[in-house]
């Protein structure tokens, strides 16, 4: 009885050293070669104004907070790889309605990008031209109280899209 059971607890001591948790196609797709990486301003082809800053900002920050790289602003300043964004769409439309004013009282924020990370000699490493990120946000009734959720909301929308890139281009998927 007594060897039936260290041979029970042996089994499943093995087989959950065994079970480690990992994701699959992990892989780091920017070369051993690269130690600092440009990250121009944002281009902004779409009618917000300012988006592509608070984006490029996010971003910066992002690659400074999880990679060993170094973050200039001009490829020009011996960068050995350059991140190019380019703001495609923005929209900013009503998703519920107050029953008894007819107001909007949600309102979702959607942003399109396109971006394109490549080295210094022109190789592209990772590229994706259609990241759509959306978040909504509440619309005070109350006109004493009103403050401007659209601002706010571009700022976590952007801090999920640079998460999202970052792990992209570093993580390989």
């Amino acid at each position: 009885m007594r060897s039936a059971a260290a041979l029970l607890l042996a089994l499943v001591s093995s087989l959950a050293a065994g079970c480690g948790y990992h994701t699959a196609g992990h892989v780091v797709t920017v070369p051993a070669d690269v130690h600092t990486i440009a990250i121009p301003a944002f281009v902004n082809a779409s009618q917000s104004y300012r988006v592509e800053q608070i984006l490029t900002a996010a971003v910066i920050h992002e690659f400074n907070l999880r990679s060993p790289y170094h973050v200039v602003y001009d490829p020009a300043q011996g960068a050995d790889a350059t991140l190019r964004g380019t703001v495609t769409g923005t929209s900013v439309f009503p998703t519920t309605y107050d029953s008894q004013t007819g107001r909007a009282s949600s309102v979702q924020v959607a942003v399109s990008m396109s971006v394109i990370f490549a080295s210094k000699n022109g190789k592209v490493l990772y590229q994706n031209p259609a990241y759509t990120f959306r978040d909504n946000y509440e619309v005070s009734q109350d006109l004493n109280s009103f403050f401007q959720e659209d601002t706010p909301t571009l700022q976590r929308l952007s801090r999920e899209f640079a998460r999202t890139l970052v792990s992209n281009i570093l993580e390989g998927y």
